[in-house]
């Protein structure tokens, strides 16, 4: 599914004072993209001692074979994504810049320095950027698993699904990387594109938020929200941000509550190949969302029923809360959080090994 945008573009916010030198760096992100340039400036230097490097073209071009179709490993609104290995024998993943794309240079620049701005364990490390020409190019670290997604729909009959709890672990994480970017990160960063193409896979399946070219600075002070034109993927994107225009946190919750949903169901936020009324993953999941016994109707045929009934009753309920209609009654990125790793203290045992989780013995008393 590809990004939309709809209105006019607006005026960038005034700058503001009073925030930590981080925040005031990430205001310069937005409100100034002669901050940006001046930031990529072919000065063949380090980006703000962020341990982010400048690549040439020939160093890329050479780490992708000439950017083989061998090692082409996705492709999306910004461009194709490469596998690639520098001279250090390093890893990466290489992502270029389509000029004819949805996404321009101005998303390059947001992205490229939310991510030398922004650490976590739930974030992908950019490693470096190209900026030569008119080519665009960002180098991140390989994440060998993917896509949430490419593990979730239509998985070949020789792969082995997502058991429950990996799932679990995965929302977890990735809620993890969503709360630090609200709770942490001053004023708040709104991801803006949350889906599970988006969410990337390590060796282990620890999740990192991936693509920060539509991130925005959220509201300060007494604000509730930033006007902005509408950004994100359909079947992602918050009915009410969507219909006004008015971004704050909650967007980013009302989308984390739709990549839960497909977690569950292993069924697309969107998917056209489906029937009419089955197109539409949270028009079709209401009816089960609004009935208790029903609700374990939504379970993904994958998981053959090896999941813990009660942890996925509890799942349910955070979904139903994280779609709200009303944006101000969703809870937190903190809260919902704190609810998963509840669920995650659950975790689905099979009967083979039930035996020996229960009869563990106690330490004696001294």
């Amino acid at each position: 599914m590809s990004c939309f945008a709809c209105g006019s573009r607006l005026k960038d916010p005034p700058r503001r004072s009073g925030h930590s030198m981080r925040s005031r760096s990430l205001s310069g992100i937005v409100d100034s993209l002669e901050t940006e340039k001046r930031a990529l400036s072919p000065d063949g230097e380090r980006s703000g001692g962020s341990g982010a490097c400048r690549f040439t073209l020939q160093q890329l071009a050479a780490a992708t074979q000439n950017f083989r179709e061998a090692n082409l490993i996705g492709e999306g609104g910004f461009g194709r994504v490469y596998k690639g290995f520098l001279e250090s024998g390093q890893v990466v993943a290489i992502k270029q810049l389509n000029r004819e794309g949805v996404q321009g240079s101005r998303e390059f620049l947001v992205e490229c320095l939310m991510l030398i701005m922004l650490h976590h364990p739930n974030l992908v490390t950019l490693i470096g950027y190209c900026a030569e020409g008119e080519e665009r190019l960002l180098v991140y670290e390989y994440m060998s698993q993917g896509s949430l997604e490419g593990h979730l729909f239509d998985v070949p009959p020789n792969k082995e699904p997502l058991d429950w709890n990996t799932r679990i672990k995965i929302a977890l994480g990735a809620a993890k990387g969503l709360t630090y970017l609200h709770d942490t990160v001053n004023p708040p960063v709104i991801y803006r594109d949350l889906k599970s193409s988006n969410i990337l896979l390590d060796d282990d399946f620890n999740p990192k938020l991936s693509d920060f070219g539509l991130a925005k600075l959220g509201p300060v002070g007494d604000n509730t929200h930033v006007l902005t034109r509408v950004m994100g993927t359909y079947g992602y994107c918050a009915p009410d941000y969507a219909m006004s225009g008015k971004l704050n946190v909650k967007s980013d919750v009302y989308s984390f509550g739709v990549v839960l949903l497909e977690i569950i169901t292993g069924r697309q936020a969107v998917d056209f190949s489906k029937e009419f009324d089955e197109q539409k993953l949270i028009e079709w999941s209401r009816p089960f969302l609004n009935d208790r016994r029903r609700i374990i109707q939504l379970a993904d045929p994958l998981l053959q029923g090896r999941f813990p009934r009660r942890a996925f009753y509890k799942l349910a309920v955070i979904i139903s809360l994280c779609l709200h209609g009303k944006p101000h009654l969703r809870p937190t990125m903190r809260d919902v959080t704190a609810a998963l790793d509840h669920v995650a203290s659950q975790p689905y045992i099979s009967d083979a090994n039930r035996k020996n989780y229960c009869s563990t013995p106690l330490p004696l008393a001294p």
